[in-house]
């Protein structure tokens, strides 16, 4: 699943379409669990004859729960994407109101990335694009932050174009 061509210029080539890194479904998985367990649990104790309502009271509060804590951030997750092409980098993100943005790539004067501890671990980091306003933009949870790095290096100031020559590149 990529950017749809259409929205590409004349010439304008995608070189790397993205999500933010999976990490940001490590808490939602961790509740989708615990919600699995307390439900389990709720639902093997005996209840007393009349309080049938509180199996349907349980029922709706862990829907509510699975909802709000696990199904959003996947759809969020899902439905955010960075989008790098010869020209511009694109992000889209939203699930009913749809957003995003357009950064020419003319007005990028500098990149760079941070990695935390964490960020080490788990293989992904912070993009830093420094604009010609001198106003960072970031991009948060990019997979394989390095490597991204080095291609918006080689688009903004590097001799060889990585989409012509594939061989200028060292993947």
């Amino acid at each position: 699943m990529g950017l749809d061509p259409q929205l590409l210029g004349k010439g304008e080539v995608v070189v790397l379409h993205l999500r933010t890194h999976v990490k940001a479904l490590i808490v939602p998985v961790l509740l989708l669990l615990v919600i699995a367990v307390l439900s389990g649990f709720a639902f093997a104790i005996p209840l007393v004859a009349g309080w049938d309502w509180l199996r349907w009271v349980m029922i709706v509060i862990a829907l509510v729960a699975l909802v709000l804590w696990v199904v959003v951030p996947f759809l969020k997750w899902l439905t955010s994407t960075y989008t790098f092409t010869n020209r511009r980098i694109i992000t889209r993100r939203g699930i009913l109101v749809k957003t995003g943005h357009d950064m020419p790539l003319s007005r990028i004067n500098n990149v760079a990335y941070q990695r935390g501890p964490i960020d080490q671990l788990l293989g992904c980091g912070t993009l830093v694009l420094t604009t010609a306003a001198d106003q960072p933009v970031t991009l948060n949870d990019i997979p394989d932050v390095e490597r991204v790095h080095v291609v918006m290096t080689e688009l903004l100031f590097g001799g060889d174009d990585p989409i012509q020559n594939p061989q200028a590149r060292d993947d």
